[in-house]
């Protein structure tokens, strides 16, 4: 098993996506990228502690490789908007990966120079950086998609992301989903 941490809005809205997906064994909600040792979700929405919000993933390469969980995450948000992802706006709601190796940071900034060349996005703000720490969140947040699937912001901004990749990526969806 190997970890994958990526930062693409509200983590609910991430989670629910890659939890999709066949060969990702766990999503995990929570902050990286700050300051702040053992911050609480208050503080981080306060946008103080230089921390965003973001899933760290446990997959199994043999059934979905990093570069697969790259093109999902450049699919499920708009890697052009700097500090912002629909209607959340912020520091905390930054495009970012924390890679967890060389390989990963070195494979991330291909797969964006790709993106680039080939017109895909223009203007990718998307931080690429080495994961420090990471810290999980708050239990409330943790799968919150699936335990809120009437909750509004969960209908109007974690769904479609949701659908997008049992669209987009059917050939990857657990076939229990």
């Amino acid at each position: 098993m190997e970890l994958a941490t990526f930062g693409g809005g509200c983590f609910w809205c991430v989670e629910a996506a890659f939890e999709e997906l066949e060969g990702v064994e766990s999503v995990t909600s929570g902050y990286a990228g700050g300051e702040t040792e053992d911050p609480t979700y208050e503080a981080v929405c306060s946008g103080r502690t230089g921390h965003a919000e973001v899933v760290q993933l446990e997959y199994d390469p043999g059934r979905i490789a990093y570069a697969d969980l790259l093109e999902v995450f450049f699919t499920i948000h708009d890697p052009t908007t700097l500090n912002r992802e629909g209607p959340d706006v912020g520091s905390q709601y930054r495009s970012a990966i924390y890679a967890h190796d060389d390989d990963q940071l070195e494979t991330a900034a291909a797969f964006v120079d790709e993106l680039e060349a080939e017109g895909v996005y223009e203007g990718i703000v998307t931080g690429i950086e080495p994961l420090e720490t990471f810290y999980e969140a708050e239990e409330y947040h943790q799968n919150y998609f699936e335990k809120n699937p009437t909750d509004a912001y969960c209908r109007m901004h974690a769904a479609p992301k949701v659908e997008k990749v049992r669209d987009r990526f059917a050939e990857n969806v657990a076939p229990d989903q």
